[in-house]
């Protein structure tokens, strides 16, 4: 049985929003679904708050989301990362660093 790309679509949303971005908002990024394709399987994710431009985010999306994401959604063949157009401060200041170190005034 042939599932369609909306089914595809909210099991990818729910284990996104069960499993991932649960942890990935932990450090003050987002994960959110981009675009999927039916014919290849390739899931495009972006890449949001801290996760936009972190040299991080790489490992996280292969080891993290794209496995977690082919266990559970068998349609899913793999996982690549945009960031966000709107987003991309290498002086990201979070929780953790609440004065912004190294952000110039």
């Amino acid at each position: 049985m042939t599932r369609t790309k909306d089914q595809i679509l909210h099991d990818i949303q729910s284990v996104m929003e069960k499993y991932i971005n649960t942890t990935v908002a932990q450090h003050g990024g987002l994960v959110e679904i981009k675009e999927f394709d039916m014919e290849t399987g390739k899931l495009t994710m972006m890449m949001k708050g801290a996760c936009s431009g972190c040299a991080s985010s790489t490992v996280t999306l292969k080891l993290g989301v794209e496995n977690m994401l082919k266990h559970y959604v068998p349609e899913v063949n793999a996982v690549e990362g945009v960031d966000d157009p709107n987003f991309n401060d290498p002086y990201y200041t979070s929780w953790e660093n609440p004065g912004g170190w190294g952000k110039e005034e």
